[in-house]
């Protein structure tokens, strides 16, 4: 009955897991300091109050911490939507704009409409016949002007007897004869040269009058374009006013919106003659190595025209959310965080402007949470200052790294930077954690709530409706067969086999998922409507078969005697130790022959391993205990004079943990008193100096790796392990070692004291001390107490022989 806990059916208060409501899965996590930890951070308004979860890998940290957040989501307000704007005083500022959630579509939309709508009125506008009699009147009054002053011109040329020639490169003065025609050029050369003078001084006075009108030839252009222009702007204001208008009293609750829409009407007003082009240049469509880019890549393919500036970028879109929005970054770079600024190429140099600005997961979560993973965040260059900035600036300044680094040479823009209010939830290992804290200041001012997932939680009704209520929310989301009470039974009892403990469960639900959805696999291949019990070990034995071909391997060398392990008979200084391997997620236990041999010496006791560097130094610690724990048992009065080598036999890489010590001890002690130890019993446990038993880890998979061979090589009922006392609370054995055990074919020793371990092994009394700490001669400790004293005695008499030998010299 120690040897496994099942679940008692009778506190599963279902029949299957349809009969379950998953909606209060959360009430029933056995994690209370995750719960209080995050009903802190979240119920905290105030800066620094942002959490990070910490705990092992397949905790189901991720699915509890989106679960939590989205039920305090639902009551807290949806934030707002922001969009940016052309600044149009400096385009390379954008400004942004906040707006009430939804609005900032319905904006977006109204922008686009009213672009439409202003480009086929200002067309109409100005095509039609009033705006062309108004310009055409302008002119013509200019051409009058112009004309006039030809005419006046004229008169007086005529008066003075000269004509007006027009030429490519001006007007000339000529003389004429009485009845009008041009006087030649050789008659004139002829006339008496007082009249040629006259003439001449008449030309230069016509010259300054014709001198004069070209100088207010400009001023008279000059004057009709500025009529024009105001002409222009006094039809566009009377077009486009009409249309502002109307959004104007549509958006009057928003100053920034108004504010906005007096720009773009100034701008268009200003700026009608660029938007009237009927083809301005633009820019071309952006080259593209692909034949057929990817659609996110095509919508930048949009229309770079004048009035591209009028648009609205709407950056993030609260419309369909209700409450506070939950954001998880699965790639969080610093663009996916922070936001990006794209460019496209024209001409071979990289553009921009404020419609390419591009959100990131901190403008998404504005006003909700964010769910970062702690490493991905340490991993990527520059997120974790970037978002130690935003949240100490408690602003969304949108940069870029490749400015930063001068790694591109662009157009830059500089953003207004977006309020941020949010709370973030990073989720990393206890590593990650105590490095940050420790060694980063601002750690503690910007992450004040830590949420410790515990490995394990305590096997209660609370910890096994958890388990059920997590199979069932798996078998309504991934369309699993539902699964029977004693299916769920089965995982609650692999998850305390998992944790290593019949008092507890592992808080690993992933794993204890995957084995859910393999046992639903199995029983959907033998055409059932329900999981049972039986699907659930098969898939727990599936599982192991794929996982323990290494286990195999070393097995089969056992069984063909290339590594040497007894299972039969006794042997002095011999003993089966047992050791765990691990390989990933699998675990199993594999034998080890370790022997102890001894001499007469200083009081040493050698491992070999750790002489040759493949001791680790828990293990080494455990070989110089022993030593400690002879010399004050045994040899308090006198010097302990042997010397002892201890050894994992066929170990060829290192050996790690004090599981093996007090095998090591036995091993040790039979070399000294050359007393036979049972090879058919297997010993595992931790000793300290006072010779007591103290717990390992691993304890089922190292019984289990003895009994495996035991098993192979054929059950005597010799055959068992040793294990320390503190451990049976750990067990959770195999249906076929129990059964063993019930049949009397195997057998589990607890023991807390090493006295009990060798009275096992040898079938002698271990022996207590008298009041002189002499031990029983027929006793273990006894022999062992006299084998001791021999090597001393031994030791001084040839250290007195020495001594004389000496003297004679």
């Amino acid at each position: 009955s120690e040897l496994y806990h099942p679940c008692d059916l009778q506190n599963l208060k279902f029949n299957t897991t349809d009969d379950l409501s998953v909606e209060d899965i959360i009430k029933y996590l056995p994690q209370p300091r995750v719960i209080e930890a995050f009903k802190v951070g979240t119920g905290i308004d105030l800066d620094g109050y942002n959490i990070f979860v910490y705990g092992i890998d397949g905790s189901g940290r991720h699915e509890f911490v989106k679960e939590y957040l989205q039920k305090v989501a639902k009551d807290k307000t949806t934030p707002s939507d922001w969009c940016y704007i052309n600044n149009f005083e400096d385009s390379s500022k954008p400004r942004c704009i906040k707006l009430p959630p939804g609005q900032g579509k319905e904006f977006e939309r109204d922008m686009d409409s009213f672009i439409e709508e202003m480009r086929t009125a200002l067309r109409a506008a100005f095509e039609s016949e009033e705006y062309q009699n108004q310009s055409q009147a302008i002119q013509e009054e200019i051409k009058e002007l112009q004309q006039k002053a030809f005419m006046q011109l004229d008169e007086l040329a005529r008066q003075n007897n000269l004509a007006v020639l027009r030429t490519p490169t001006g007007i000339i003065f000529a003389p004429v004869k009485e009845n009008g025609e041009l006087i030649p050029p050789e008659e004139y050369h002829k006339l008496p040269e007082e009249e040629r003078k006259k003439i001449e001084e008449k030309i230069q006075l016509l010259q300054k009058e014709a001198q004069k009108i070209f100088q207010k030839m400009p001023q008279w252009h000059k004057e009709m374009r500025e009529r024009l222009k105001q002409l222009d702007k006094e039809v566009a204001q009377y077009t486009i006013s009409s249309l502002t208008q109307e959004l104007k009293r549509k958006y009057a609750h928003l100053e920034a919106v108004v504010k906005f829409l007096e720009e773009v009407e100034r701008d268009i007003v200003e700026n009608v003659s660029f938007i009237l082009q009927p083809e301005f240049p633009g820019l071309p469509a952006p080259q593209h190595p692909h034949a057929n880019p990817p659609v996110s890549y095509m919508d930048k393919r949009m229309d770079f025209s004048f009035v591209r500036r009028y648009k609205v970028n709407l950056l993030v879109d609260n419309s369909d959310i209700k409450g506070a929005p939950v954001i998880y970054e699965d790639n969080p770079t610093f663009s996916n965080l922070i936001g990006r600024i794209e460019h496209i190429s024209y001409m071979g140099a990289l553009i921009t402007d404020f419609n390419l600005i591009k959100p990131g997961a901190l403008h998404r979560a504005n006003g909700g949470f964010l769910i970062l993973d702690a490493y991905k965040v340490l991993l990527n260059l520059g997120v974790w200052d970037g978002l130690k900035r935003a949240l100490k600036s408690k602003k969304i300044k949108i940069e870029s790294l490749a400015e930063t680094f001068s790694l591109i040479s662009t157009i830059a823009l500089e953003p207004e930077p977006i309020p941020l209010d949010i709370k973030v939830i990073l989720i990393g290992s206890p590593l990650i954690h105590f490095i940050l804290k420790e060694f980063d200041p601002d750690f503690d001012k910007l992450f004040k709530v830590s949420a410790d997932f515990d490995p394990v939680m305590d096997r209660n009704q609370d910890a096994e409706m958890f388990y059920s209520l997590y199979i069932a929310q798996m078998v309504k989301r991934d369309g699993l067969l539902p699964f029977e009470k004693g299916a769920i039974a089965r995982l609650i009892e692999h998850g305390a086999r998992i944790a290593e403990d019949k008092q507890r469960l592992s808080s690993q639900i992933e794993k204890i998922a995957s084995v859910a959805k393999e046992a639903s696999f199995w029983a959907k291949e033998q055409g059932k409507s329900l999981v049972s019990r039986d699907d659930v070990q098969k898939a727990i034995d599936s599982w192991i078969f794929r996982s323990n071909r290494i286990k195999e391997r070393i097995f089969e060398e056992i069984k063909r005697d290339t590594i040497l392990i007894d299972t039969s008979g006794k042997k002095v200084g011999q003993i089966n130790g047992l050791s765990v391997i691990r390989l990933g997620d699998f675990e199993f236990g594999r034998p080890s022959r370790i022997t102890a041999r001894v001499r007469m010496g200083r009081g040493e006791v050698i491992d070999i391993e750790r002489e040759v560097k493949l001791s680790g130094p828990i293990h080494s610690k455990g070989v110089l205990i022993l030593a400690g724990f002879l010399g004050a048992r045994y040899s308090y009065d006198q010097p302990l004079s042997l010397s002892a080598s201890l050894v994992f036999e066929q170990s060829y890489s290192g050996v790690e943990g004090d599981s093996a010590s007090s095998a090591e001890l036995f091993a040790l002690l039979s070399a000294i008193g050359n007393i036979p130890l049972k090879q058919s019993i297997a010993v595992t446990g931790s000793i300290n100096q006072h010779g007591d038993i103290q717990a390992i880890g691993g304890v089922n998979e190292k019984i289990e790796g003895f009994f495996d061979l035991c098993k192979e090589r054929g059950l005597t009922g010799e055959h068992g392990v040793i294990i320390p006392k503190s451990n049976v609370k750990h067990l959770m054995l195999k249906k076929e070692v129990i059964e063993a055990v019930e049949k009397g074919l195997f057998h589990i020793y607890p023991i807390s004291h090493v006295d009990e371990g060798m009275e096992i092994l040898t079938d002698m009394e271990a022996g207590k001390p008298d009041e002189n700490n002499i031990f029983p001669e027929n006793t273990i400790n006894g022999i062992v107490q006299r084998r001791l004293k021999e090597l001393a005695e031994k030791r001084i008499k040839l250290s007195e022989q020495g001594e004389k030998d000496d003297g004679k010299k």
